[in-house]
């Protein structure tokens, strides 16, 4: 059983000056589980954890990730303008995008960012937006066909957009290598939120194999190597969660087995987590305020999925939990809904919970990563409250909610905005 990091009396306190609805994260389990993951990589002495800023930008979490060692992931001129704000600078950014304008590029050239390319035709725009190449830089490489891990196959490589075939990985070596770049590393990302330990393990083999015969056929110095994201977490109350130290000490296995006999025993390893990061340390507190009896049985509560995106875009599983009744039997069925006038507006379908009575609290777990973060204002509803349980236990505000002044302040150019205020 999941047990939520937020106590009922806790968050009758909190919306005394919150109300509901609003996402919660934990940073005393945010701050451990940083260590947890520089303990169990700590055989590798440059490693770094560049959290993933899309997972959760807010620069009060970032902050913490700093203070406890991490780096940031960087995919956008917004998330890029995130850590500046935060004093984050050089080798502390890797800047990973597709697509990418060439503003961006120039942003990540002026904070001295790790640059990542996705494609052998950014180096031109790099190069010009920037007016040399940096002497570090990075390619994304994508194997194609399906990966497969011990369990079966895991993801389809040959269907993302993202990532270099190999051929034009050492094509992107050699050219940049001519102008002048000297320090070389190489990025993969092809499992999304697996919870076993194997996956870092193989990826990591299938890196250090092509970086072992980058370097012997470019002469390329192999500075680090980019294990990304992809450790997942487990988000049912059934599953087993990734070990992190297993993950870690598989990942050393064949770091000694691979790249010491070839003299690369200097290679950095980076990660790029974001939902094992920050995950299980948030969750969204919300009310139940309406009940409707028909075909089935629902709870309305007053989040809805421009809070918290996930159950509606891919069906995603988050386990709830009825506040003060987390000993009770669950003998009722619900589907627990928000407001949107969209059918698929649901938090949980068919779940057995305890009776829920108007005025009950309802935590939602695991929504420190993709959360907030993939809020939007559909139906006009507005973005929540973001708040930090303190490890004193006591509770910051990190984001107010959103107001309509808020929603209407990109109508500026429009006659009436200042009635629409």
């Amino acid at each position: 059983m999941k047990q939520p990091f937020v106590t009922l009396n806790e968050v009758n306190e909190i919306t005394k000056t919150y109300p509901t609805p609003f996402h919660l994260y934990d940073e005393k389990g945010i701050r451990e589980n940083a260590r947890r993951v520089y303990e169990a990589f700590s055989w590798n002495p440059g490693f770094r954890e560049y959290f993933a800023v899309k997972a959760t930008p807010n620069p009060f979490l970032m902050q913490i990730l700093k203070e406890e060692g991490c780096g940031f992931d960087c995919s956008s001129m917004t998330e890029l303008q995130l850590s500046e704000a935060i004093g984050a600078a050089g080798d502390q950014i890797m800047f990973s995008s597709n697509d990418t304008p060439p503003e961006e590029y120039r942003k990540a050239g002026q904070l001295d960012a790790i640059i990542n390319l996705d494609d052998i035709t950014h180096i031109d725009i790099v190069e010009r937006e920037l007016g040399q190449l940096p002497k570090t830089m990075s390619c994304r490489f994508n194997p194609g066909g399906f990966y497969k891990l011990s369990n079966g196959i895991m993801d389809n490589p040959g269907d993302s957009k993202y990532g270099m075939t190999e051929e034009q990985v050492f094509d992107a070596f050699r050219i940049m290598k001519e102008k002048g770049v000297e320090h070389f590393g190489i990025h993969a990302f092809l499992v999304s939120n697996t919870v076993g330990n194997d996956y870092y393990p193989t990826l990591a083999a299938t890196l250090f194999e092509l970086a072992v015969r980058l370097k012997e056929e470019t002469g390329a110095h192999i500075s680090f190597i980019n294990l990304s994201g992809g450790v997942g977490i487990p988000y049912r109350p059934e599953e087993t969660g990734a070990d992190i130290g297993k993950i870690g000490a598989g990942v050393h296995k064949v770091y000694d087995h691979i790249l010491v006999p070839h003299g690369m025993g200097d290679v950095k390893i980076f990660t790029e987590m974001g939902r094992y990061m920050m995950g299980p340390y948030g969750c969204l507190v919300t009310k139940a305020i309406n009940e409707k009896h028909i075909y089935k049985e629902y709870i309305g509560v007053d989040a809805c999925a421009a809070n918290l995106m996930r159950p509606a875009m891919y069906g995603a599983y988050h386990h709830v939990t009825v506040l003060g009744k987390e000993d009770a039997l669950c003998d009722q069925v619900y589907d627990v809904v928000g407001s949107l006038c969209e059918n698929n507006d649901k938090f949980a379908i068919d779940r057995k919970l305890p009776k829920i009575d108007l005025g009950d609290y309802l935590v939602i777990h695991d929504t420190g990563a993709h959360g907030f973060s993939m809020g939007y204002n559909y139906n006009g509803r507005l973005w929540s409250a973001e708040l930090l349980k303190k490890e004193d236990g006591s509770v910051q505000l990190i984001r107010r909610a959103q107001e309509p002044k808020d929603y209407f302040a990109t109508f500026d150019c429009f006659e009436v905005y200042e009635k629409l205020k």
